[in-house]
């Protein structure tokens, strides 16, 4: 059972994240001595909830309350929504965040990273209450950079959790198009950095020659090796949970079209092409 009191009501909780992975919740003395948190992955609409974490709650100073999601625990890729349990009726309260510490987070792109890729950024919802986004990948290519000219787009990237080999190539996969990708041959950079360059007027042409409509989306990957799956190019390295509107990229007009990068809703690259109606 899920209660929804008045956000005045509802409780505040403060989030502190460590650059490995740890995330800390405070709760205020009001939290009951016999709750837990509850983190559920938030189901697609019309599914049921699979996925439940529960956190036990200790003694905290000032006679707070405190639950530690630590490093080693597995959370699928999604948004995790945050819950207080009251007592042994198990009733759900939906929480409010208070202040979040993120700061391990922000140079997150800086370090070394292995396989498998974990990510977990604490955020607030629209509406106001407290989730962790959670990202869990294989190996994953970050974008550093984005360089928009009139021509091209270059994407300056890191890949962590694979090795780049000579074979490496990027692929731009068109969304609902089938089998349908351009290759480009991505530059090496120092160490496991590389960059490549998209062409404004090929994709166009591309894009053209599809199916139809009057919009393409070609979503970005990269191939390490030849024998080596695919890495989706993103960013997830930092202390944002939700980028597509803050990283906005200036858009092109190519023979008419309207070409853009931007970050999806998961935060991964991609490129959109819009034709005139």
């Amino acid at each position: 059972m899920t209660v929804e009191p008045t956000q005045d009501a509802q409780p505040r909780v403060a989030c502190t994240a460590d650059a490995d992975g740890r995330i800390v919740f405070d709760l205020p003395p009001s939290a009951p001595l016999e709750g837990r948190l509850l983190l559920r992955l938030r189901p697609k609409k019309g599914e049921p909830e699979t996925l439940l974490h529960h956190l036990d709650l200790g003694a905290a100073a000032a006679g707070g309350r405190r639950a530690v999601l630590a490093p080693h625990t597995v959370l699928e890729e999604g948004r995790w929504d945050v819950y207080l349990l009251s007592g042994p009726d198990a009733t759900r309260h939906r929480l409010r965040p208070g202040p979040r510490d993120l700061r391990a987070l922000v140079d997150g792109h800086l370090r070394d990273r292995r396989s498998p890729l974990a990510v977990r950024v604490p955020y607030a919802t629209r509406g106001g209450h407290l989730a962790v986004r959670a990202w869990l990948r294989p190996a994953h290519a970050e974008v550093e950079r984005v360089d928009v000219t009139d021509r091209t787009t270059t994407v300056s990237a890191r890949l962590h959790g694979a090795a780049l080999r000579e074979t490496a190539v990027v692929r731009l996969r068109r969304r609902g198009g089938g089998a349908v990708e351009r290759a480009l041959e991505p530059r090496s950079g120092d160490g496991d950095r590389f960059s490549f360059t998209v062409e404004h007027a090929e994709l166009v042409a591309e894009s053209a020659a599809g199916p139809g409509g009057d919009k393409d989306v070609w979503d970005v990957f990269v191939r390490p090796a030849a024998d080596a799956p695919v890495v989706r190019v993103a960013r997830l390295l930092d202390d944002l949970a939700d980028r597509k509107e803050v990283y906005v990229y200036p858009t092109v007009t190519v023979g008419g079209a309207a070409v853009r990068p931007y970050y999806t809703n998961d935060n991964d690259l991609s490129v959109e092409v819009k034709r005139p109606v």
